[in-house]
């Protein structure tokens, strides 16, 4: 009996999302399907349908077992600047190039539409990723994975009253560009006056040899 209500369950999961893409494709059938295209609103729709009923009931409930402490939090702010800023920002917004450039593009994490998941559905989420979405399954199933996930469902709660200075300070923790990576060597070759760190390694080690045999 229980499988036959799975089986239902599952084909009416199968119908509901093969209208809604039967309407986005109709919608949207004219433009192609260029990311360069904004997401039309029942497209957005649909894809919001299809992500909440592809979530478990159980996953759904799920409470955070982690406690919101400054030591969380500054751990999963580094995560986040770490791992989640080149697509999402350091603030959440998805105000940067390659979050601009997905489609759909990265949402805003601070506003409502991401704010009124639950816990458990956010966790879901940056555990198994989203079908057809830039958003990867980051989750590999052991208890630290799971515990750093949370943490980030702890930290996007914490975005719409993100401070300036906490901001700030993520700025450092961001992954460089090679083009930032040779900015930075060249700043440091200046301030060494033109020498490279190798280089002014070099010559200290030749300085204390000489000192050494004299």
């Amino acid at each position: 009996m229980h499988k036959l209500l799975w089986f239902f369950a599952g084909a009416a999961l199968v119908m509901s999302v093969a209208g809604l893409g039967g309407l986005v494709f109709l919608k949207t059938g004219a433009g192609g399907f260029s990311a360069r295209e904004t997401p039309s609103t029942l497209e957005t729709f649909a894809a919001r349908r299809a992500r909440a009923m592809a979530t478990p009931a159980e996953a759904r409930s799920r409470a955070n077992p982690i406690a919101e402490t400054s030591e969380v939090l500054a751990e999963a702010r580094a995560h986040w600047a770490d791992h989640c800023a080149a697509c999402h920002a350091n603030n959440g917004s998805g105000d940067v190039e390659m979050g601009k450039h997905m489609y759909p593009p990265a949402p805003d994490m601070r506003r409502p539409a991401t704010q009124d998941l639950s816990d458990g559905e956010l966790f879901y989420i940056i555990q198994n990723g989203i079908r057809l979405t830039g958003m990867p399954s980051w989750g590999s199933g052991t208890p630290r994975d799971e515990q750093d996930s949370w943490k980030l469902v702890r930290f996007i709660r914490h975005l719409p009253s993100l401070t300036p200075e906490e901001e700030n300070d993520m700025k450092e923790l961001n992954p460089k560009s090679p083009d930032e990576l040779k900015e930075e060597q060249e700043e440091k070759e200046f301030l060494n006056g033109g020498q490279s760190d190798e280089s002014t390694k070099n010559g200290e080690t030749h300085a204390n040899n000489h000192a050494h045999q004299h």
